[in-house]
């Protein structure tokens, strides 16, 4: 599956639209990531790119990005960035989240996923750590996440 989701983002990322239609295509598979509308900006084995809009539906009371808006982003491109930096024999599972937020998040939040580590395939499981830095449109970071990812084999 990893190599179909990185296909599928290569063939569609330079069409118009094609960054877009991927990004609606995820959450087509994983529904709860659409009530964030995000937007994968660039994926690539060890390094994954998004963002989501400064809108309403994000904003909690006192009109800021909501925190969790900010964890579902994180979740989103850091398992989208697993998905594509592991070997085709391994699967992912984010297995816990720490996060920590760093200043009040207003506008388009950029979030960058990261691995820890170069993933390889094993006979056994493993954590592979991925960090998820979300900054402002200013460029400060407002919110960072490690996301521990349990990558193990795919059942024959």
């Amino acid at each position: 599956m990893a190599a179909n989701v990185l296909q599928l983002y290569r063939s569609l990322s330079g069409k118009p639209l094609g960054r877009w239609l991927f990004s609606r295509l995820v959450c087509l598979k994983a529904p709860y990531f659409g009530s964030i509308s995000p937007r994968i900006v660039s994926l690539a084995p060890g390094r994954g790119e998004a963002t989501i809009s400064h809108r309403r539906r994000v904003s909690n009371h006192l009109g800021t990005v909501h925190a969790i808006a900010l964890c579902n982003l994180a979740e989103f491109v850091g398992g989208l960035t697993c998905d594509v930096s592991i070997p085709a024999s391994m699967r992912w599972i984010p297995r816990g989240m720490s996060v920590e937020y760093l200043k009040k998040a207003t506008g388009t939040m950029r979030a960058i996923a990261v691995p820890a580590f170069s993933p390889h395939e094993a006979d056994a499981g493993y954590e592979l750590p991925v960090q998820v830095d979300v900054s402002d449109p200013s460029g400060e970071m407002v919110f960072r996440a490690r996301i521990a990812m349990w990558v193990s084999p795919r059942r024959a």
